[in-house]
């Protein structure tokens, strides 16, 4: 596991930014968006447009990441449960 955040630049509706994530969540995040059939870049800017000013986009994609699989994981413990 790779700790440190790396770079990468996204284009959110037409315009350049970069953020900085580590592997993990670039690779848990790319993956959520091929799931979903949506570009990153899309999938970037829903983020973006949804989060407050008080957060960070890096801070906020790894807080969709989290929820993302928060509810998977709550879908599961309830479908085991209704067995």
């Amino acid at each position: 596991m790779s700790g440190r955040p790396k770079k990468h630049s996204l284009t959110l509706r037409g315009h350049r930014t970069s953020v900085s994530l580590e592997d993990e969540f670039w690779t848990a995040f790319r993956q959520i968006a091929e799931e979903e059939s949506v570009a990153i870049n899309v999938m970037a800017a829903r983020i973006d447009e949804a989060r407050g000013t008080d957060t960070g986009l890096a801070t906020a994609i790894r807080l969709f990441v989290l929820a993302h699989y928060r509810a998977r994981l709550e879908a599961l413990e309830t479908s085991r449960d209704s067995e």
